[in-house]
């Protein structure tokens, strides 16, 4: 396991982010998934076919072991009512492009690990079912078992430009076919497709790495966001994330709890407001030329010895600027 990764899941494993992540995800941003609700769980799923266990409920020696990288339990409390669901997120620091068949494995084996569990009760209680159907399951008709949603939060600049669903995944694209394949969807927050008012719905520390990360490959944007962010000053495993998964040079001693972001980094934001200054100036000084080029004013040929250009870069650059 790299750095990314390990950093990425001890801050989603805070109950306060994961809430956090939820609550944008299924409620737009409102408070719904309480932090004190959230319960850890075992990321371990089982590949074991159901009724598969003795009778001891030992499991066979091919079993294979898969690893959620976190998963908790939640009671959700709205409209006086109370549901128990169980909560996992996949952090993925790169674009996996089989992430729908990848999160269907994990759902369907947390699912057939319920059934098994519930089978395995019955033996220990000695029961046997009602009929021969409940007998040979070990699932009976009144049993009833947990949702799961799986959320995949992706801590990469790029956008996520992989399949969101099975059927994306497929060949086939025939959809009289398709209607009789089941589709599944992966629940997905992109900080590229994030909009202002996106953030805006975050309430943790999540908000400024999301942005962060999101706005990392644009030195300007990035500047604007730091300088005009009051709530830089995060705890220490956010400031880890931002670290590993942008390559920021942040200090952060090993056993601080909170980091001041924009402190921490006062030279390199220096440097990025002086190479958007920069940036911003050399922008203007092609636009002019090229002005003066399409007018007739300088010959192409000047013109891209002044900006440092082959001939062919300012033509190009000439076809997609529009002054």
């Amino acid at each position: 396991m790299g750095l990314a990764d390990t950093v990425t899941k001890a801050y989603m494993k805070e109950n306060t982010v994961f809430a956090d992540a939820f609550n944008y995800l299924i409620y737009g941003g409102k408070a719904v998934v309480d932090p004190a609700q959230l319960q850890e769980l075992d990321t371990t799923e089982i590949v074991l076919p159901f009724g598969a266990q003795d009778e001891n409920g030992s499991q066979p020696e091919d079993a294979v072991q898969k690893y959620r990288d976190v998963l908790k339990s939640a009671v959700i409390k709205q409209d006086d009512e109370a549901a128990y669901i169980l909560l996992g997120i996949e952090n993925q620091t790169d674009i996996h492009y089989a992430m729908p068949v990848r999160n269907i494995v994990y759902d369907a084996l947390q699912y057939g690990k319920q059934v098994a569990d519930i089978a395995a009760k019955h033996r220990t209680d000695g029961s046997k079912g009602h009929s021969r159907g409940e007998y040979l399951s070990g699932f009976y008709k009144d049993d009833k078992i947990t949702p799961v949603i799986t959320l995949v939060l992706h801590f990469g600049a790029n956008e996520w430009d992989g399949p969101l669903s099975l059927h994306e995944m497929m060949a086939v694209k025939n959809e009289n076919l398709l209607n009789f394949v089941q589709d599944y969807q992966i629940h997905l927050i992109d900080p590229a497709k994030l909009s202002k008012e996106d953030l805006e719905k975050f309430s943790t520390s999540l908000r400024e790495v999301i942005g962060y990360i999101k706005y990392s490959k644009d030195k300007k944007r990035l500047t604007e966001f730091l300088t005009d962010n009051p709530r830089m000053l995060m705890e220490a495993n956010a400031a880890r994330v931002i670290k590993a998964v942008t390559n920021t040079p942040l200090d952060i001693p090993e056993d601080a709890e909170v980091i001041d972001v924009c402190k921490s980094m006062s030279k390199a934001i220096e440097d990025l407001l002086k190479e958007s200054r920069e940036q911003g100036i050399e922008i203007g000084k092609i636009q002019t030329l090229v002005r003066l080029v399409q007018k007739g004013d300088l010959k192409i040929e000047r013109a891209a010895v002044n900006v440092q250009m082959t001939v062919e870069q300012l033509r190009k650059m000439m076809e997609k600027t529009s002054v």
